[in-house]
């Protein structure tokens, strides 16, 4: 049971606080979790999300520069806790289209609507953003401008929403789409590590199932994959049906209408990356050279739409003289050096070459670590392949697409 969540900025600013039981949690905890941040680097994003203070046992979920900060002084599931946490910054995100500071204090009362409806007494109530949506109207101009000049306050509807009469909560009943189509999108991440002898440390693919469903009635349908042993850690939307998938490895679910996740994964122990980079770095009196050389490996068989490089410069660079035969360089003044590459050509590889000099120093002793970031169209890299996707109880047989996108997340190469 989660006793408050706190909103807080990337300074550390409360910008919202909700106390979900009698027993209100002091602010106080908020500046103990802050200074933990700052004696950890600064960098919310890279602490542990479970963290025990000394009155109370914190879950936090950082999120497009905001920390979601819930707090309960009695034990309970971890993961439930974190997965609601990640579920309201999902729906913020859709509600208002994106995550900052400013949003968050511009719709203050629509943000407490929310959290007010998703939980009653610190347990999960209300989570799916279609029901949200006829409790709680989205913010726009014409909203603003009425309760400017009604003086009303609340988007909170006075009816109860379609679903309460429903025999899932997730669906109204007697819903009507006159698309009656199905798409169903695989979006991956690729993190990888490549030491500096070159060799791939790790190399792993995190996924989600991502489905938009127009379809009429009560449809029921079930997703079955060729190759379902590849995955691990596997999360549900819970619309799925779990002993369908315990027995035979496929997904039975009706879903809910529109966008929405219906299955998160990862896949282990890839052995190899669609893109390459291999850095060489020489020093000797006062200057460094650098060599970096992009390539493509094991090729996907797609397009590989979008190629950046990202390092950081060392501090004791006093000038930087890079260019490349293919791409943009551009050196930003935090000594941040962007490499925008974009499609690679096929006839030739890209590579950035170019001369450091060094601030009172003869050897560079501190070498950067290259960030890349690309992007493919058209193909799932841990060969995960979706069998078919059967759909009953429609009138008709609907239109079903499938599309499959491949990006990098925390891909690193060290040198």
């Amino acid at each position: 049971m989660l006793q408050c969540i706190f909103l807080l900025s990337d300074s550390g600013e409360v910008m919202l606080e909700k106390q979900m039981t009698a027993h209100r949690v002091d602010r106080s905890i908020c500046a103990w979790f802050w200074d933990y941040v700052l004696s950890q680097g600064g960098d919310s994003s890279k602490i542990l999300q479970v963290i025990a203070s000394p009155t109370h046992y914190i879950f936090q979920v950082y999120r497009e520069g905001i920390t979601f900060l819930a707090c309960t002084q009695v034990e309970m599931p971890p993961l439930m806790a974190i997965e609601f946490l990640s579920r309201v910054a999902d729906v913020l995100t859709d509600y208002l289209g994106s995550l900052n500071e400013d949003l968050i204090k511009d719709n203050f009362v629509i943000v407490y609507e929310i959290l007010d409806e998703m939980m009653d007494n610190g347990f999960p109530l209300t989570t799916e953003p279609n029901i949200l949506r006829e409790m709680i109207a989205p913010p726009d101009i014409v909203s603003k401008m009425l309760n400017v000049v009604t003086g009303k306050s609340s988007n909170v509807s006075n009816k109860l929403p379609e679903a309460t009469a429903s025999c899932v909560p997730w669906r109204k009943t007697g819903l009507k789409n006159a698309s009656n189509e199905v798409y169903v999108n695989l979006v991956e991440e690729l993190d990888a590590l490549v030491n500096r002898e070159g060799m791939l440390v790790k190399c792993e693919v995190y996924g989600e199932i991502q489905v938009n469903s127009h379809l009429p009635g009560l449809p029921d349908l079930t997703l079955s994959f060729a190759n379902p042993t590849i995955l691990n850690d596997v999360r549900f939307h819970p619309c799925v049906r779990f002993r369908p998938w315990e027995s035979h490895q496929v997904l039975s679910f009706v879903p809910p209408d529109g966008q929405f996740k219906l299955m998160s994964y990862r896949v282990k122990n890839l052995k190899n990356i669609p893109v390459y980079l291999k850095p060489q770095l020489s020093s000797d009196s006062g200057n460094c050279r650098i060599d970096v050389l992009v390539g493509i490996r094991n090729d996907p068989g797609k397009t590989i739409d979008s190629v950046t490089v990202k390092f950081q410069l060392p501090l004791c660079i006093a000038s930087a003289d890079l260019t490349s035969n293919y791409g943009t360089v551009n050196i930003l003044a935090d000594k941040t050096c962007s490499w925008s590459i974009g499609r690679i050509p096929k006839d030739k590889s890209p590579s950035l070459t170019g001369n450091l000099v060094l601030d009172g120093m003869d050897r560079l002793h501190v070498f950067p670590t290259f960030q890349v970031k690309f992007k493919i169209t058209g193909v799932a890299f841990s060969g995960l392949q979706i069998d078919k996707l059967d759909v009953k109880n429609t009138p008709s047989s609907p239109y079903k697409g499938f599309r499959a996108i491949t990006q990098a997340g925390q891909y690193e190469v060290r040198s």
